[in-house]
Formats: structure tokens, C-alpha cells, sequence
């Protein structure tokens, strides 16, 4: 299945797709060769394949990491990380984080790291290079925490009833433009509008269908991590409570 889901209008946008399913991203990266970056010498860094998206301060991509282990002397920049596969776990000083397949953190920028992997592994990844530092520290992203309320799509582009939403940030960077965490909302149908920021989303429950404005629909379910990019033009309809762990890069 191919990762472009969408044509945009060439005239308004670069052609680059709406909608990128990524966990099939992670499984056409595990059936090919390993891609290393240069310079790097660990493999948690090295071991990469980024998306093709316009420049800018985020980047969006799969790490493959085989069996063994590493250390990471210092994180550039804050990373959000989800597990498509495998086992994982970080260890910073007397912090551990165990992931499995689905989990998710953020590696906040300035941190070091031991990571080991017990048998071959495959991330996703979204690295924002935001002006100012992080505080070197591992965040799990917790997908039971209490859910507070949260903001509603704007009334003019409701169809129907207007949701109740709810939400839960683990992470924000300091200038507030890359944050991650847990979002749910009842059903609720929403006109196209044009996206301000890159969304990695995680479906931790329900289902959702998104439209792009040359037509094409994609049903997203839970399990599925997809990505919806930033200038895009998408409607969302879910016809059940959904769930999901985020990303968000929304420049100010």
C-alpha cells in the first residue's frame, strides 16, 4: 500500500499527501535495506528514514533498531517516539521507560540516554527543533490519565451535535508550539477546514473517516497511527467515542 493518500492542488499546495498511514510507513521500512544517517554513530539516531515533507523545524519519520543496545550522549532536539513494534527500554539514570508495541514518550531535547532492545524494533518518530532547550528529561506518555475538558471544533463547522471533548497534555516545549498527549471526544462531524499544524495521531479507541479536499477518504481505526499534514483541507466524521495519543507541531 502506498504512503500517499492524497493530491493536493498544485496551485495552493506541494504535492506531498494529506492523509500518510504510518504504521504501514514502519513496515515498508522494515522489508527494505537499513537507511543510516550520516554522522551518527548509535543507532537510535543513525538507523533512520524520514518522510519527505516541506522544510521546517519538525521532522517525521521510522527508526529501525535491531537487537542490542545503545547510548544516546545527547538529544538534539525534543522527540516524541511510538513504538510500531518490539520492545524498548530507555534508561536515564534512575529513570526507566519499558515500551511495548503502542506506547509511547517524549525525549525531551538535552537528554541522555542507554536504550536495549531484546529483538528487532520499529518506531515512529517526530522530532521538533524548537528554539529553545528542553530539560534533558524521558516522559511517558500516559493513556490513562485523568482527562480534563477541553475545547470543542468551532459551532460553524459542527454538523449536528456539538462533542464533548477532553484532554490531557504530558509534554508542551516551552514555547508551546510542539505538544503531546491524550485526547478524547464523543461523535461529532466536522466540514473541512485547513489543518494549522502536523497531527500524529494514535487511535487508542474508535474510528474516524477524514477527507481531503480532492476527495479522497481514508477510515482510520483503533491501532492505526497516521499523520495529518499541516495545510491540508480535512473533515473529520466519528460515529463513536474516540480516543487517541497526539503529537502536535502548530507553528505560533
Amino acid at each position: 500500500m502506498s504512503q500517499m493518500f492524497g493530491q493536493q492542488q498544485a496551485a495552493t499546495r506541494p504535492s506531498y499527501p494529506s492523509f500518510i498511514d504510518l504504521r504501514q510507513f514502519a513496515r515498508d521500512l522494515v522489508s527494505g535495506p537499513v537507511r543510516r544517517v550520516d554522522g551518527q554513530l548509535d543507532a537510535f539516531l543513525a538507523n533512520r528514514t524520514p518522510l519527505e515533507l516541506p522544510p521546517g523545524p519538525v521532522e517525521i519519520g521510522a527508526i529501525r533498531l535491531e537487537a542490542g543496545k545503545g547510548s544516546v550522549a545527547e538529544l538534539a532536539a525534543d522527540e516524541f517516539i511510538i513504538l510500531c513494534d518490539g520492545a524498548l527500554t530507555l534508561t536515564q539514570e534512575e529513570r526507566t521507560l519499558e515500551l511495548v508495541d503502542g506506547a509511547s514518550a517524549v525525549l525531551s531535547a538535552g537528554s541522555r540516554f542507554d536504550w536495549h532492545c531484546p529483538a528487532s524494533a520499529t518506531l515512529l518518530y517526530m522530532r521538533y527543533h524548537g528554539e529553545t532547550a528542553g530539560d534533558a528529561s524521558l516522559i511517558a506518555v500516559d493513556e490513562s490519565a485523568v482527562l480534563e475538558p477541553s475545547g470543542t471544533p468551532a459551532a460553524e463547522l459542527l454538523i449536528g451535535e456539538t462533542p464533548s471533548c477532553r484532554n490531557h497534555t504530558d509534554y508542551r516545549s516551552t514555547d508551546g508550539e510542539f505538544v503531546c498527549g491524550t485526547w478524547d471526544a464523543t461523535p461529532y462531524h466536522r466540514r473541512a477546514m485547513e489543518s494549522r499544524q502536523f497531527e500524529l495521531m494514535h487511535l487508542l479507541q474508535g474510528a474516524v473517516n477524514v477527507v481531503d479536499d480532492t476527495g479522497v477518504s481514508r477510515t482510520f481505526v483503533k491501532g492505526d497511527i497516521f499523520l495529518v499534514e499541516k495545510g491540508a483541507q480535512w473533515s473529520w466524521e466519528s460515529r463513536e467515542v474516540v480516543k487517541k495519543v497526539y503529537a502536535i507541531y502548530r507553528p505560533a
